[in-house]
């Protein structure tokens, strides 16, 4: 059985209301969760950014849902400290947390001053994190010197089972470079024939777990004001990670989102008022091969979306991803 879960997105809802969204998500009958790390939201209309990892550990505590949270170690967070945030989460919720690793964005960590990595130097470093993280989940005293450099450390609270580590990709090259080291692999919604590669790209290199799917979703009461709940939260996010990689603030990204066609948004966002067929859609996507689902209503509102998922949309969407 598919695994469909809620993503709370931090750049788009306040701390505390994101906090109640999750749990009436598990209401609704969600079966899990994942949410965003970010420093900064990717619009100014976006205006928030909660602190994820304090957020987890309230949500954890408060629901009984797993939780998975997409990070970046290397940057902002130094892997010695991602690996005890890690390890303290999985401590205290044993079997209800894993986090998915990427090479990050400039919009979050050009912050430290430092400067910004090339891709391929940011894929090498993310390598390093990742092998530093385990070490250190596995109790060891980890010295290292190369892209990052650690010095002597040893997490000392440690969970009886390390938590997963999964890889974060959006293209394919990403995926199957992921796939010798990953417990598992997250992607977001993209045409079906992509994400058919994304997948294809990661098994075939010998990668193993649970794929998931992070699917974008606007729901309105008719199919005018899903658009605009859509164009305005989330035309921002249309770019190509080549370009999102390396812009550095909300106000770059809106400019950028100016010159966007409405049209084009529906090309990212499954946009409906439908919930059957907006079921059918997610499946359609699922059925590339992916073990999770995590839908994102990206409308800063998520009342009327819950409510819908409830009555309709979970069990069509269990339906069809049987």
């Amino acid at each position: 059985m598919v695994t469909i879960g809620f993503h709370a997105s931090h750049e788009q809802i306040a701390p505390g209301p994101l906090l109640a969204a999750t749990r009436r998500a598990q209401d609704a009958g969600f079966d899990a969760a994942t949410c965003s790390d970010h420093l900064t939201p990717w619009s100014v209309r976006q205006g928030e950014s909660g602190y994820a990892w304090s957020w987890l550990g309230a949500a954890l505590a408060t629901t009984e849902l797993p939780f998975g949270v997409v990070t970046a170690p290397g940057q902002r967070y130094h892997p010695a400290v991602a690996a005890q945030a890690v390890a303290t989460l999985a401590a205290m919720f044993p079997g209800r947390f894993w986090a998915a690793l990427g090479s990050g964005e400039a919009m979050n960590e050009h912050v430290t001053g430092d400067r910004w990595p090339t891709k391929p130097e940011r894929d090498a470093r993310l390598r390093e994190c990742v092998e530093v993280m385990r070490a250190l989940l596995a109790g060891q005293e980890v010295t290292h010197h190369g892209l990052v450099t650690v010095d002597r450390a040893r997490v000392w609270s440690l969970p009886e089972v390390p938590p997963r580590l999964v890889g974060a990709a959006v293209t394919p090259a990403t995926a199957r470079r992921h796939a010798d080291w990953a417990d598992g692999l997250v992607t977001v919604n993209q045409p079906a024939e992509t994400l058919r590669r994304v997948v294809g790209e990661y098994r075939d290199a010998g990668g193993r777990g649970a794929l998931a799917l992070q699917v974008h979703v606007a729901w309105g009461p008719d199919d005018e004001a899903a658009f605009a709940v859509a164009h305005d939260q989330w035309r921002s996010n249309l770019l190509p990670p080549s370009v999102s990689w390396d812009l550095e603030t909300p106000q770059q990204y809106d400019a950028i989102a100016d010159l966007v066609r409405p049209e084009q948004v529906r090309g990212t966002v499954l946009v409906e008022h439908d919930p059957q067929r907006l079921a059918d859609r997610v499946g359609e996507l699922v059925a590339c091969g992916f073990d999770e689902v995590y839908l994102h209503h990206v409308g800063q509102e998520q009342d009327g979306f819950l409510d819908v998922a409830a009555e309709t949309l979970l069990p069509r969407l269990r339906e069809v991803a049987a």
